[in-house]
């Protein structure tokens, strides 16, 4: 048995892998807002346009709330700065956004009749806060 044991591991071929290392980015630490803003990003640059045009930028804030919908989406208000053009007073305004982002629903553990959709990101609401 033993030497019926040495010849099966002397004789079968062992696979080794090797991993690439990936080299971690240093000096830069992401915050949860940091990963909403990338995930929104598109979404609130394409509004931000239609409403002021292509020349203007724009800063993400905060997050001002966040609340949870019974469909598993995300209800999201968000506060911006915009660099006025509009109004010679100000640097910048001040807009808020409300939207709506709905995670994909494909796990088992979702409730399948509350929850069927995919990923998506809606704007619900666009408030200029200064005037």
């Amino acid at each position: 048995m033993i030497l019926l044991g040495f010849f099966l591991f002397a004789f079968t071929p062992m696979q080794a892998v090797k991993a690439e290392s990936v080299s971690k980015v240093e000096g830069w630490y992401g915050t949860t807002e940091d990963i909403f803003g990338d995930i929104m990003f598109p979404t609130l640059d394409k509004k931000i346009e239609k409403e002021y045009g292509r020349n203007l930028s724009w800063e993400w804030q905060r997050i001002v709330g966040i609340s949870y919908n019974k469909n598993h989406s995300y209800d999201v208000d968000i506060k911006i700065q915009v660099s006025s053009e509009r109004n010679e007073q100000l640097d910048y305004v001040e807009d808020q956004f409300k939207l709506r982002i709905s995670p994909s629903c494909d796990s088992e553990k979702l409730n399948q009749l509350k929850c069927n959709h995919g990923f998506k990101i809606e704007i619900l609401d666009y408030k200029h806060l200064s005037q």
